[in-house]
């Protein structure tokens, strides 16, 4: 075997042993003020065992501001920021009297057919904002199955802010 044969095969080896140790989803909360800090720390300390069917998973970074379900993981964070791709026109999905913004593209691949595309959801109508990365494999039960159930607990213990319809 040559040493470049060597080298390829070595290196392959390496990718496939990242890919395979990807440890835990990482939780990044945004700086926040000391009271949506708190909410959001109340919040997560109240997010279920299972989400859509998943059980939850370990979680690392912020560990006080997120969780995750199930593998490929359901991974929330809450106090985000808003999303750079929403405006006062981004449509939104209602669940109940949560408002959940998905980016145009994502969207409408959600409604063509498209049931592979991972869907990042960020809940617009209360604050701290709570954003949902829901993986392709879940779809198509997975976003209605997780916005539904995350909506009375986000209506219980956030601020209603705003209207996003």
């Amino acid at each position: 075997m040559s040493s470049w044969t060597r080298g390829v095969v070595a290196f392959a080896g390496l990718v496939l042993l990242a890919g395979c140790s990807s440890g835990p989803p990482e939780i990044h909360a945004a700086d926040m003020s000391d009271a949506d800090a708190q909410a959001c720390r109340d919040f997560v300390a109240k997010l279920p065992d299972t989400l859509a069917g998943q059980e939850s998973v370990e979680v690392a970074g912020d560990t006080e501001y997120g969780a995750a379900w199930g593998d490929p993981a359901i991974v929330l964070t809450c106090g985000v920021e808003q999303p750079p791709e929403f405006s006062d026109t981004s449509t939104c999905i209602a669940v109940k009297q949560t408002g959940w913004f998905v980016p145009d593209e994502v969207f409408k691949d959600m409604f063509d057919g498209d049931e592979t595309t991972d869907v990042p959801m960020t809940e617009m109508n209360y604050r701290p904002r709570v954003h949902v990365d829901l993986p392709g494999e879940y779809r198509p039960d997975g976003f209605p199955n997780t916005a539904g159930e995350l909506a009375e607990l986000i209506e219980a213990n956030l601020e209603k802010s705003g209207k996003c319809l």
